[in-house]
């Protein structure tokens, strides 16, 4: 299953992984693929109804990428608590609600399974160029998340990753890839020297996904062109 998988990220995951995974769209965008779901993440009924329906569909559920996610740059002197509430809404308490349904699921199935959260390299640093506090505190959330609901579903055979993109070339960062300063600086500061594209992401997405990475868990993987090295 893959949330946010409309546009960006999430819908080069859905139609690039080597079968179809049902997507959840937002109201605002199309769904990637034939096995789409318009759900608010932020929502607990959805979420539980959403997973409810693949279910009965698929018979379970084996691999989230729980990807959904939104950005609101505003300085914090500047920011309105009510656009704050919402970037927590959608980055924090969405990945928590459909990482629990999942894992009730894999837990009833007994077979286990793996969850994928998108964190960013702005969960680890602080960023700079711009003031962007909520995000990048809600994403430091996903970071700690990830971490904590790796050490309490291990035992259960649930791997709980975390993939943390540099700035990636989707929708969302348009307004940072329309200005050439911004841009700039980007470059100069990422040793590779560029932005990243979603299509660099699907090896880092299926690694965690797959057997290959059968004793990884709990681990935030860097998909930053150096950044995070420097």
């Amino acid at each position: 299953m893959v949330t946010g998988g409309a546009s960006g990220i999430g819908r080069t995951i859905a139609t690039r992984s080597p079968a179809s995974a049902p997507t959840w769209r937002s109201s605002t965008a199309s769904a990637a693929g034939p096995d789409g779901y318009k759900v608010d993440v932020t929502d607990e009924s959805q979420v539980k109804a959403a997973f409810d329906e693949v279910m009965k569909r698929h018979g379970r559920v084996d691999v989230l990428f729980n990807n959904a996610g939104i950005a609101l740059t505003a300085a914090h002197h500047r920011a309105i608590a009510g656009r704050l509430e919402q970037v927590v809404a959608v980055n924090m308490t969405g990945v928590f609600l459909c990482a629990r349904e999942a894992a009730r699921h894999m837990l009833a199935g007994g077979r286990g399974g793996r969850i994928i959260n998108t964190a960013s390299i702005m969960g680890v640093v602080g960023g700079g160029l711009y003031p962007n506090i909520s995000y990048q505190a809600t994403k430091g959330a996903v970071v700690n998340m990830t971490r904590a609901l790796a050490v309490e579903w291990a035992r259960q055979g649930i791997r709980v990753n975390a993939i943390a993109p540099t700035w990636v070339r989707t929708p969302l960062i348009r307004p940072i890839t329309e200005n050439p300063e911004v841009m700039k600086r980007i470059e100069e500061i990422t040793p590779m020297g560029r932005i990243a594209e979603p299509e660099e992401l699907v090896g880092a997405v299926l690694f965690l996904a797959s057997r290959a990475s059968a004793m990884v868990t709990g681990h935030v993987l860097a998909v930053d062109g150096g950044f995070l090295a420097q």
